[in-house]
């Protein structure tokens, strides 16, 4: 597969002075966000379900203990767990899915899942008008039934073929069930029932990497707000050369990603790189001279932003980066190329690694690629397409295959010499691209110019 450095998803640039109007109100996040959780509902979750051989899926976890999959499966009003909560999902033969919940009512799931624990042992729900936010009382359909009773009653009218939980080896998002709760559920469950519990975690990969078609247009909007705010840390605007250190530029931007009602979901980092001297990594004076690099990511719209760009400080009398720091960005560029073009569905991270690490090889770079998905998560789930430290593949989840409609952060750097500084440094970039039709696209764009600080 060709790709061109017009395969860009994106409008015009955003300014920083622009970003406020690209914000959401809460209440309105939360509108767009329950849209899209039941369009996802509706149409993602039977294809990944169909595609896993799994027609029973089962969600528990306890208040706080949640599982990493339930916020992506419950609307915003549901922020965590309440007591013990149980969702059952039932790929029917019209490739629907029914969905079930089997906890305490008035928890925020109406309209999304349907109530199946209507008449529970031990507890009085009929007269507790606080408990339903219209103030109505439970309609009992069943005899007086635990949690778990309900449970093994809807499974076995479900009568599935395959009951898929969340317990991994591998996948730390396909783990969120807990040792009690996995034990509670065995034990409510007969021989023949319990003979068909398997590994869901083809589901809850399938289910987070995939992005709807609404999520997917969003998605270039919430990286051009990335892009617009390192465009203005790095610069003159915020860096005073001389004055100005690296820790400032980054809580400029942790600062400002809170203002705005980002969420930062990791620390951000802003690094120096100065001839003669090499990277440093603590806080230091910025110079004329110096290359800057940051690593910068926020969580909005419940989708995440992880991107890396680069700055020079331009000295007294240069109007650009000189020729030499230029000929490394196009190297990392030209890396970042090489690695999409080995985009395709039904490869994995490991054979797409193979195949990148060899061809940069071949033209002369010294490569090292670590891209990852992103989603719901930074570090997200699909296939790990290298780690810093395992150039040569990554065991297990460097062998799950890339899909379409899925989304990465193009993760990479090279190793270069640069002569006229006396040292080698490790040029990284990082920028989030869309995988969709076979096609990669860089969302909002990439860097391929330095920021210049006058």
């Amino acid at each position: 597969m060709s790709v061109s450095n017009e395969h860009h998803f994106m409008s015009n640039p955003v300014h920083m002075n622009d970003l406020k109007t690209k914000i959401y109100s809460y209440r309105e996040q939360e509108r767009i966000r329950n849209g899209w959780l039941q369009k996802r509902l509706d149409t993602i979750l039977p294809k990944v379900m169909k595609r896993s051989g799994i027609d029973l899926w089962v969600v528990l976890c306890k208040e706080y203990n949640e599982d990493p999959v339930l916020t992506t499966l419950v609307p915003c009003a549901m922020m965590t767990a309440r007591r013990t909560t149980m969702l059952v999902y039932h790929l029917q033969h019209d490739d629907t899915v029914r969905r079930m919940a089997i906890t305490r009512p008035g928890v925020g799931l109406d309209g999304y899942y349907e109530s199946m624990w209507t008449n529970p042992k031990g507890y009085n729900w009929d007269n507790s008008k606080e408990l339903m936010p219209d103030g109505s009382s439970v309609e009992k359909k069943t005899q007086p039934e635990t949690q778990f009773e309900c449970l093994n009653r809807v499974i076995r009218e479900c009568n599935p073929n395959r009951i898929g939980i969340n317990r991994s080896d591998e996948f730390a998002f396909a783990d969120g069930l807990s040792s009690t709760l996995y034990e509670q559920f065995m034990d409510c469950l007969d021989d023949e029932l319990q003979s068909k519990v398997c590994s869901a975690e083809n589901i809850c990969i399938g289910w987070l990497e995939t992005r709807s078609e609404a999520e997917i247009a969003a998605y270039n909007g919430i990286m051009q707000i990335a892009h617009a705010m390192i465009d203005e840390a790095f610069s003159s605007r915020v860096i005073t050369p001389g004055v100005t250190t690296n820790f400032d530029v980054k809580y400029f931007m942790m600062q400002e990603s809170i203002k705005l009602g980002l969420i930062p979901w990791f620390d951000y980092e802003v690094s120096i790189r100065r001839e003669g001297v090499g990277e440093i990594a603590e806080e230091a004076v910025i110079l004329p001279g110096d290359l800057l690099h940051c690593d910068v990511g926020f969580r909005y719209l419940n989708l995440c932003t992880d991107t890396q760009e680069n700055a020079y400080v331009l000295k007294l009398g240069e109007t650009d980066a000189p020729e030499y720091l230029k000929d490394v960005m196009r190297t990392v560029n030209r890396l970042q190329d090489i690695t999409i073009s080995n985009f395709k569905e039904g490869r994995t991270g490991n054979e797409i690694l193979a195949m990148s690490r060899k061809q940069a090889i071949d033209e002369g770079i010294e490569p090292c690629i670590y891209t990852h998905p992103i989603g719901n998560h930074g570090h997200a789930a699909g296939p790990t397409i290298g780690l810093w430290d395992m150039q040569g593949g990554v065991p297990v989840q460097g062998d799950y295959p890339m899909y379409n409609d899925t989304c990465y952060s193009l993760e990479l750097n090279c190793r270069k010499e640069i002569k006229e500084w006396g040292i080698t440094i490790a040029f990284g970039a990082e920028t989030d691209v869309l995988f969709t039709n076979d096609t990669v696209y860089y969302l909002a764009g990439r860097q391929t110019e330095f920021h210049l600080v006058k």
